[in-house]
C-alpha cells in the first residue's frame, strides 16, 4: 500500500493521477464525502468560505488535473492551520 504523503507528492504533478488515489488522499485528509454519486465525490474542509472539495472521475478512471491541484491547494491550507499559520 501506498503511503499518503508519497501520494500528496504525486498529486503535485496533476497528470495522469488515478481517481481511486485522489478519493484515498480526501478521505484520509477530509474524512468521507459528504456526497458522492457515480462520478462525483463532495468532501467537506474545515474553513470558512467555501467549504468543499469537489472531484469527479474523468476518462479512463483517472482525476481531473484542474480537481487534483483544487485538492492539492486544500491540503496546503489545512497543513498551514494544523501549524498555526
Amino acid at each position: 500500500m501506498v503511503k499518503i504523503e508519497a501520494l500528496v507528492e504525486q498529486l503535485r504533478h496533476p497528470s495522469n493521477v488515478k481517481f481511486a488515489d485522489l478519493v484515498k488522499v480526501c478521505g484520509h485528509y477530509f474524512g468521507e464525502p459528504r456526497q458522492q454519486g457515480a462520478s462525483h465525490q463532495v468532501y467537506r474542509t474545515p474553513w470558512i468560505g467555501d467549504p468543499r472539495i469537489n472531484i469527479q472521475r474523468d476518462k479512463g478512471g483517472k482525476a481531473k488535473s484542474y480537481q487534483v491541484r483544487q485538492v492539492v491547494q486544500a491540503i496546503d491550507k489545512l497543513m498551514g492551520l494544523r501549524n498555526g499559520n
